[in-house]
């Protein structure tokens, strides 16, 4: 996607294509094709590099998933409403106990580097100037859709559940609700809980902190 010498190109993969569901199948040949793959997995060392020589610009909106560049939806009127009434909300309840920050890098292992539409961030000794938020400063991830929202309760949601993240919300701008997803495994969360917006909704580490969603989405 990006050629470099920095960055060199990998050889290709074989892949075996099935011919329909298994039990289709039965009876029948399987149909082997060698695909040439022309994507290359990248690390979040390489990720940052692409920026640090111009390969990415500051103003590409992408984010790194699982090694792949990946382009993120443009940010609607209601998306960006939502994201300022959450980030008020979150910075007047949380002030002295946490960092809100406002869809921004976070690493995640070594093929990762989603940009959440806020993040809630342990207060730590190590200013987040010197390094970035990794999986044992969050507290909290949202993410605000608007045109992602298969998105971000699919691919987002095993990327977090599987880096541990303890509490992950998706908000859907259109129904005006907010889906809760918490005590993650490796392949999803074992809670899940849908707020609607006459309701209240609090993080489970500060569980004093109670938002109203009307307020959320006002």
């Amino acid at each position: 996607m990006y050629p470099s010498r920095d960055f060199p190109r990998t050889g290709p993969s074989r892949y075996t294509l099935g011919d329909g569901p298994a039990d289709a199948r039965e009876g029948r040949g399987t149909m082997a094709v060698e695909v040439e793959r022309s994507r290359r997995l990248f690390t979040v060392a390489e990720y940052y590099r692409m920026g640090e020589v111009g390969i990415l610009k500051p103003d590409d909106r992408v984010e790194l998933i699982r090694g792949e560049i990946v382009g993120m939806s443009p940010i609607g009127d209601r998306h960006a409403a939502f994201v300022n009434n959450l980030n008020e909300l979150l910075v007047l309840r949380l002030a002295g106990q946490a960092r809100v920050s406002v869809q921004n890098p976070v690493v995640l292992g070594d093929h990762s580097v989603p940009q959440p539409d806020l993040a809630v961030l342990r207060r730590r000794p190590v200013p987040y100037k010197a390094a970035p938020p990794t999986e044992g400063d969050v507290v909290l991830l949202i993410e605000v859709a608007e045109t992602s929202l298969r998105y971000d309760r699919t691919t987002k949601l095993r990327l977090y559940a599987e880096m541990g993240m303890a509490e992950y919300w998706v908000v859907d701008c259109e129904a005006e609700t907010i889906q809760t997803h918490r005590d993650p495994t490796g392949d999803g969360y074992r809670a899940a809980s849908m707020i609607d917006r006459d309701a209240e909704v609090s993080p489970v580490a500060f569980p004093d902190v109670r938002l109203a969603l009307r307020d959320v989405f006002a």
